[in-house]
């Protein structure tokens, strides 16, 4: 692969760099067939505790909006306050990532699109009884009926990022 020069960006995707998960260099980076191999077993590791806390569980889900019993929210409420804990860690001896870059971590400006976008996430969670993470498990569990709430978080993802400039950010 040849090094191109990077194409000018328009002026508002300099405005959203910072919600980007991905360095313009990072996408340039070649590996090994087996470096993503780690993504996979994490995956994995993290597919069996939500099928073993019973987060893919669509009756908890329930139960949480319904609030008929503590249990996700015990969890969720868990996973807060572990990173609470990671990101103080992280500020205070200064931790870098595995290929030794710094962490840095930017303020976030409230507006109202986080609202709407919350509102509708929470509605789609509602509805279906999966969040986005879990996904992946309950299908590989059985529930192919998944299928239709991935194929809608794909779309969803697609329609964001079509009129992402259009959004209110």
């Amino acid at each position: 692969m040849t090094n191109l020069p990077l194409a000018p960006r328009a002026e508002s995707e300099y405005k959203n760099q910072a919600t980007d998960s991905m360095s313009i260099n990072q996408g340039q980076k070649r590996h090994k067939w087996y470096y993503n191999l780690k993504y996979l077993w994490v995956g994995l590791l993290f597919g069996v505790l939500f099928v073993k806390a019973e987060v893919i569980s669509w009756f908890r889900i329930q139960e949480m909006f319904r609030l008929q019993a503590f249990h996700m929210y015990g969890i969720i409420g868990s996973a807060v306050l572990v990173g609470m804990i990671s990101v103080w860690l992280i500020k205070r001896y200064g931790i870098k990532t595995i290929s030794g870059e710094a962490i840095t971590f930017t303020n976030k400006k409230f507006n109202k699109g986080q609202i709407y976008g919350g509102l509708l996430f929470g509605l789609g969670w509602g509805l279906t009884g999966a969040c986005p993470g879990p996904l992946f498990a309950q299908i590989g569990m059985g529930a192919t009926i998944v299928f239709v709430t991935l194929i809608s978080a794909i779309a969803g993802t697609w329609v964001y990022g079509k009129f992402r400039d259009q959004l209110p950010h």
